[in-house]
């Protein structure tokens, strides 16, 4: 396959927010006939759970080394937190911004600099 016609991953996770923006419930996405929507409506309670559960899933399957699991449960837990960044009126560009913001420093040195709560 030529790289230069497979879309890039920003592609997919860009048109993958706008497909999750149309659905916001303030913009016309229906509770009814769409899940995405549906979470939205309810609220961050919703999709919070959402994304626990997720991550619990994809906890369990890494545990079992079940690499199709692990890919399938990692699709839940990304769609889920990027139905989180729809609410708040994020994009993933945000978060790849911040990981190539990281990127090449260390883990330790980066967790070190942050803001103490």
């Amino acid at each position: 396959m030529n790289s230069a016609h497979t879309p890039s991953s920003s592609d997919t996770l860009a048109r993958l927010a706008d497909t999750l923006a149309s659905r916001r419930p303030d913009r016309g996405g229906d509770p009814n006939t769409s899940y995405t929507a549906k979470l939205l409506a309810r609220g961050p309670d919703a999709f919070l759970k959402k994304i626990g559960e997720e991550a619990t899933e994809l906890v369990m399957a890494a545990k079992d080394g079940q690499a199709d699991r692990i890919v399938a449960e990692t699709a839940d837990l990304w769609f889920h937190c990027l139905v989180a960044l729809t609410h708040f009126n994020l994009r993933p560009e945000d978060v790849l911004a911040e990981l190539a913001r990281r990127e090449g420093l260390s883990g330790l040195a980066e967790k070190a600099a942050r803001p103490k709560d």
